[in-house]
């Protein structure tokens, strides 16, 4: 039986794959990361949306040629997770 992380690894490359994206790399534990910050810092369901928008976001900045692909990423993933923190930090205070 594989583990949760070959299995992860193992759909990420499939779906990559079946979206014509082979030459992408995804540091699955960065994305997954981001998930958890925004499920915590704002509501669960907020952590697909945000990973999801933060792909988003990193694809066309990579795609319009602002950046290579890890850059992108990388900048989407800060923006997003600083913006979680921050949201978190914000209802708690009450704002």
């Amino acid at each position: 039986m594989k583990s949760q992380d070959e299995t992860l690894e193992d759909w990420c490359r499939a779906l990559l794959q079946a979206l014509e994206l082979e030459d992408v790399e995804i540091d699955v534990n960065e994305v997954l990361a981001l998930a958890g910050v925004a499920a915590h810092s704002v509501v669960r369901p907020a952590a697909p949306l945000t990973t999801f928008i933060a792909g988003f976001a990193a694809g066309l900045a990579s795609g319009s040629g602002q950046a290579p692909d890890a850059v992108s990423m990388q900048a989407a993933i800060g923006v997003a997770r600083k913006l979680a923190q921050d949201y978190a930090s914000t209802e708690a205070s009450g704002a």
